[in-house]
Parts: C-alpha cells; sequence; structure tokens
C-alpha cells in the first residue's frame, strides 16, 4: 500500500514541549467530506475523537483512498491516552489499520464499531493486535485528565454517539454524525435528556456535524425509505429489483431483507463488503435475517427474476462495486436488461457525481429502469438538517461553537445559524485542518497550526515518498511515456540500433516517421559526451532534451522519456553514473520510499462507508 502525502505541512511543537491549557486540533473533516479525525489535549494528556478516511476524487489517479497526516500524533503518542470512535462508518474509522499500528493507543467504542474495526485489521493482515474496549451509551471511561461519556445518538448506522469530554477547562460536546429520527428503525433515537442536561450543567465548546447545514427543515426518517420500498416491491411484482446502497447502512439493508419477506422474494447480495457487513449484523444481532432469506447467485438461477431481490454496492459509482460492474455487463452472475429495476438508495457524496451519472447512463443503456431522484424518497439522510442543528443548539447552549464534518460552505453556514441562536461571533471559530483552538487563562483564539494534510492510499504497500507521485501520473495519463533502450561500448558508441517503444504516445501512431529524428537526436546526445561538450554523467538528460526538441517540432506535448543504457563489454556502466549506481533497482515514482511494508488486499468491490 503506497502512500504520498498531500496538503499542507507545518512544523510541530517538539513532542516533549510542554503544553498549557485546553487544545482542540482538527487533523481531518474540515473543509472535506470524509478524513475525520479530532484531537483533544491539555497539558500531557491526549485524547482523538475518530479515524477516518476519504475516497479520492476524481484526479487522483490510481489512489484507492486517502487518510489524514497524523505526524503530529506520532510525534506525541506517548501522550495519547486512547482513540474513541463516535460510529463505524468509513469516514470515521477506515483510517484505522493503518494509523493505529503508529501510535498504539486503547480503542474504545460500540460494539458494533468494535467488530468492524477489528474485520479492518483482519483485511488489512496487520500483525499489531489492538486494545479493543467495547462501552455502551452512558457508559464514562478516564482517559488521563480527562472523563469521556457516550450519549447515543440516530444516525444511517446502529450504535452511533456523541461524545462527551469532561476537562480542566469545562466540558466539549462532540456531536458525531446525527439526526433527529422521531421514529427510528431500531430504537435508535437520539437521547436529547442526555443532551438538555449537559446544557444545564454548561458546555464550553459544541463541536457540530454540519453535513445538512445547507437543508432547510427536518431530515426525513428512514421509516419513509420503508415505505417507499413497499411501494416499488407492490409495483413491480412482474421485475427483478435490484437494490444499490451503502453496505455500512444497516438499516436501509434491514428494511430491503424485511420487505423482500413480505413480498415472498429472496435477497441476493453482491459485493464483499456487503456480504461482509449483513453476516456481522446478523451475528451480532442488529439485524434479523431468517436463514432461508439469502440465497446465493447460482441459486437465483433457478427462480423466476420477479422472485428474487439483489442487495449490491455501487450506489457511489465505485469503479469495482456490484452495481458497476452490471452497469459494464462484466459481472459474472448477474446480467441486467429490459426485466430489471434497478433502485439507487443513497445520494452521491462530493465529487462523486460524476460517477454516479456515469453508472446510471449505463444502466439506462441496458434497458433497465431506474429510480435515482432524491425526490423520489428512496434515501434518507443520517445528518440532521437545519431545523434540527437548532434544536441541538437549544438545548446544549454552547458557550463556544466550532462546526466539524463539512465542506467549507456547510461549515460557514452552521456558523451562520449558530449566530442565529444567540451564540456571539467572536465565540464561533471556522476552522481549517491543523488549526488549534486554545483556550487558555480565559483566552480563546486559533493559534499556531500543526501537521495537517492527506496522505494519498494506493496498493499494497505503505511508504512515504517525498516526489510527487500524482503529478508523475497525470502527466503519463496526458502524454504517454517512450523508453529508449540502448547498447553502447565504452566509448559511448552505439553497438545495435535504438529499440524504441511507447506507449499512450501519439508517437506510436506514426512510428516510422518519427523513428529517424529520433535516432539523430540519440547520435547527437552521445557526440556531445564523446566530444567532451557534456559531462557522461548527463547522458541520460542530454537524450531526453535532444528528444524533446527532435519531438517538438511534430507534437504539442512532450511524452515521458526514458533512456535504458546498458555498457556492453566494459565494466564502467557505475562510473559514467554513480547516481544511477546508488539507485539500482528502485523503480521511477519510488524515490524517497522509506518503511514500507505489505498491509495486505485493498482494491476490490468496496461498501463505502457512508457520509450521508
Amino acid at each position: 500500500m503506497t502512500t504520498t502525502r498531500r496538503g499542507r505541512t507545518v512544523r510541530a511543537p517538539h513532542a516533549g514541549a510542554k503544553k498549557t491549557g485546553l487544545r482542540i486540533i482538527p487533523l481531518g473533516g474540515l473543509g472535506e467530506i470524509g478524513k475525520n479525525i479530532t484531537v483533544i489535549e491539555y497539558g500531557q494528556d491526549i485524547i482523538v475523537i475518530d479515524c477516518g478516511l476519504k475516497f479520492p476524487e476524481e484526479e487522483m489517479l490510481g489512489i484507492d483512498f486517502v487518510i489524514p497526516d497524523v505526524q503530529y500524533l506520532i510525534d506525541n503518542k506517548e501522550r495519547i491516552r486512547g482513540l474513541f470512535l463516535t460510529h463505524g462508518h468509513e469516514d470515521h474509522i477506515g483510517a484505522i489499520p493503518l494509523v493505529l499500528p503508529r501510535i498504539d493507543v486503547p480503542i474504545y467504542g460500540s460494539p458494533l464499531s468494535m467488530a468492524l474495526v477489528e474485520n479492518k485489521m483482519l483485511d488489512a493482515r496487520s500483525m499489531y493486535k489492538p486494545t479493543y474496549n467495547s462501552v455502551q451509551a452512558g457508559q464514562v471511561v478516564q482517559a488521563g485528565c480527562f472523563s469521556v461519556g457516550f450519549i447515543r445518538v440516530a444516525h444511517s448506522i446502529p450504535d452511533s454517539f456523541a461524545i462527551y469530554v469532561r476537562t480542566p477547562v469545562g466540558i466539549i460536546l462532540h456531536s458525531g454524525d446525527f439526526k433527529l429520527d422521531m421514529t427510528p428503525i431500531s430504537g435508535d433515537e437520539t437521547d436529547l435528556a442526555a443532551l438538555a442536561e449537559l446544557g444545564r450543567e454548561g458546555v464550553t465548546l459544541l463541536l457540530s456535524d454540519s453535513t445538512n447545514s445547507e437543508r432547510p427543515g427536518f431530515t426525513p426518517s428512514e421509516s419513509v425509505v420503508g415505505r417507499t420500498f413497499e411501494e416499488i416491491f407492490r409495483h413491480h411484482k412482474d421485475r427483478r429489483i435490484v437494490i444499490a446502497a451503502f453496505a455500512s447502512n444497516l438499516y436501509r439493508a434491514a428494511q430491503v431483507f424485511a420487505t423482500a419477506a413480505r413480498f415472498n422474494r429472496k435477497v441476493v447480495l453482491v459485493g464483499r463488503s456487503m456480504i461482509s457487513y449483513a453476516e456481522l449484523a446478523k451475528k451480532l444481532g442488529y439485524i434479523d435475517i431468517p436463514d432461508d432469506l439469502v440465497i446465493t447467485s447460482a441459486d437465483a438461477d433457478r427462480l423466476s427474476p420477479n422472485r428474487t431481490v439483489v442487495l449490491t454496492t455501487g450506489s457511489q459509482g465505485e469503479p469495482f462495486s456490484g452495481l458497476v460492474l452490471m452497469s459494464k455487463g462484466e459481472h459474472k452472475q448477474i446480467r441486467l436488461g429490459d426485466k430489471d429495476l434497478v433502485v439507487i438508495s443513497a445520494t452521491p457524496i462530493p465529487g462523486n457525481e460524476k460517477l454516479v451519472s456515469n453508472t446510471v447512463n449505463r444502466l439506462f443503456a441496458c434497458g433497465c429502469e431506474v429510480i435515482y431522484d432524491r425526490g423520489s424518497a428512496i434515501h434518507a439522510s443520517g445528518h440532521a438538517s437545519r431545523e434540527e442543528q437548532k434544536i441541538i443548539f437549544s438545548l446544549v447552549k454552547p458557550k463556544y461553537f466550532a462546526p466539524v464534518h463539512g465542506e467549507c460552505r456547510h461549515l460557514v453556514r452552521h456558523a451562520q445559524l449558530a449566530r442565529e441562536m444567540g451564540v456571539p461571533a467572536k465565540n464561533i471559530f471556522v476552522m481549517q485542518n491543523g488549526d488549534v483552538l486554545e483556550f487558555d487563562n480565559g483566552r480563546v483564539s486559533v493559534g499556531a497550526k500543526v501537521n495537517s494534510g492527506a496522505i494519498l492510499v494506493d496498493g499494497v504497500m505503505l511508504g512515504e515518498f517525498e516526489g510527487s507521485l500524482l503529478r508523475e501520473r497525470k502527466e503519463l495519463s496526458e502524454s504517454g511515456i517512450i523508453a529508449i533502450s540502448l547498447a553502447l561500448n565504452d566509448e559511448f558508441r552505439l553497438l545495435a540500433e535504438p529499440q524504441i517503444d511507447s506507449r499512450g504516445s501519439i508517437y506510436g501512431l506514426d512510428r516510422e516517421h518519427m523513428r529517424p529524428d529520433v535516432e539523430l537526436a540519440v547520435e547527437r546526445a552521445l557526440e556531445s559526451v564523446r566530444s567532451g561538450a557534456v559531462e557522461s554523467a548527463s547522458l541520460q538528460s542530454e537524450i531526453r532534451r535532444r528528444i524533446r526538441d527532435a519531438l517538438g517540432r511534430n507534437f504539442r506535448a512532450y511524452p515521458g522519456i526514458i533512456p535504458l543504457i546498458s555498457f556492453i563489454g566494459a565494466a564502467r556502466g557505475d562510473e559514467h553514473f554513480p547516481d544511477q549506481a546508488k539507485k539500482r533497482g528502485r523503480p521511477r515514482g519510488s524515490r524517497g520510499a522509506k518503511n514500507t511494508r505489505n498491509l495486505g488486499k485493498t482494491k476490490a468491490d468496496q461498501g463505502r462507508g457512508s457520509a450521508d
């Protein structure tokens, strides 16, 4: 799993430096959807709330996901008393397999969150064994000078918490992801009484979910989606129904199972994460799934299509997900056609709109009927809208407020709402990742920044790169690459005709016409070395320069040019290229790699944790 740092990096305070007062440090989740992680620090004690990932943006070529830069935590790991989880979505727990082994602290969360983290550690094939601590709503954990309590909240996954922290300066309340669902599926309603009790005691700082701060009114109840499923099943009795949802939205899955059973349909689960979540939820008792309700794709082939329901990943257009493979006709078991109804029971996470749109278009091209519009009541967000956020302000009555979990516009809208609810403008802080909100001797201000940013994860190795991996990939994707293999003697003369190959370059379409120009450029570069005009150590650079000049007469964009030089009949290659000798065996793009280790499989069908 390779990684590269992205974003700003600011020198962290010395790990042993003495700190005074209370410090709140968001290392992720501000100005973005996902990658949520918040640090609370007082004196020599630190606790961390959540440790999530973010899914790659369109220009992040080949990147699997993005995790927060936690160098500040690594530098101060001996002071960390615990990692506390609000709930089990990927944007709150997804980075744990990569981060927790590097800070080695106990982890606290609901039984479901603990089980999901344990599964992620197994998937990552990590040898590290975390110290798991399952907690319940109402429980309090002592962590250094902090008392950490858990309050039940409604969200799109069971066992979601708001977390409050009693500090020497006052109470900090972190809402987690929440909404005020008055008719929840399983009785997991938000504990308004507990929030009101904290408000009466006095909340110094509220950190609250801003995802839906632009939406007026109230977020619909999850039970509304169940009624919509009933209507869909009733009006499409002659079709196979395919429902795409977040694998982690267990309430949504529970309603699919219940509706399928009422209409005498069997359920086919598609997607590794969908199967994994369903099995785990059944094992822990969060979902009641009759033993004969779920069947395999092979069993479904023996039934009439209108007797089955397919519950799949792919609601965000993930390239290797079940729905996307079906839309491309590449799924091994399921082929879609005009007898299928596809329901996309989710809204796109910001940045995924194009992927979802492409998937919908392909589904229509397959002949399917597709329901994907938000107005169809096929999805209910797990986040509070503006009226619900107002209720939280009324109950909690915070002295200070900092919006979290959202893009910049969400944070600003939430801050405006706080002013409407009576929080003084001077007590509201719209921060960025890495900012430090300091409470010191009665003064509250945003102080110096700490290390922040992002680490891009790709493949099956973990390392830190100093080069710009994405820039190189972008250049290769736009202009391609030309590789030129040269066999030279000790006098820098060609012993054979140059071997030229190209990938993704327009040169490959006009190779015979351009080959004489490229060969002439190579010969002139060799002559420059033989004459002493260019040092032998600079031969590769000279070849690249000469070839670019030659190609520039015909093409607007230069491809990447890689000279591969072998000296035949002499043992002086390393004398001519001493820098290359040091790098021998290190492929282009991996310069600066260090601390690499195998972390196992990634990059397959992903039922992504919901930001909605």
